[in-house]
């Protein structure tokens, strides 16, 4: 059965900083590019960030670009998504997800993804 699990989510001050983790079982993430979306009530779900399966390549929403930055560790099987300069606009439930195709590079729509943590909330106040 496979499961990501999302943690180090919270409630930060503006202008402050979070890691989140995605952490899997049953799944060798090596092999899978790998996305972070969020979800703000009332809104559709967004993509943020992801990373192909090799890390060579990566990509942002223009809204957190120098902001954060996604990377991962294939020997823990971790993709983290580092949040500086936080806003509450970033305000949200964060979600990973791993495409559906290994050995893939970057996804931007949620049906490209096939397996979905069960997100962590951010919370970022003003």
């Amino acid at each position: 059965q496979v499961q990501l699990v999302e943690s180090g989510g919270g409630l930060v001050q503006a202008g402050g900083s979070l890691r989140l983790s995605c952490s899997a079982s049953g799944l060798t993430l090596s092999t899978y590019g790998m996305g972070w979306f969020r979800q703000a009530p009332g809104k559709e779900r967004e993509f943020v960030a992801a990373i192909s399966w090799s890390g060579v390549r990566t990509d942002y929403v223009d809204s957190v670009k120098g902001r954060f930055t996604i990377s991962r560790d294939n020997a823990k099987n971790t993709v983290s998504l580092q949040m500086n300069s936080l806003k509450p606009e970033d305000t949200a439930v964060y979600y990973c997800a791993s495409t559906r195709t290994t050995y893939s590079s970057i996804y931007y729509a949620p049906d490209e993804y096939r397996y979905w943590g069960q997100g962590t909330q951010v919370t970022v106040s003003s």
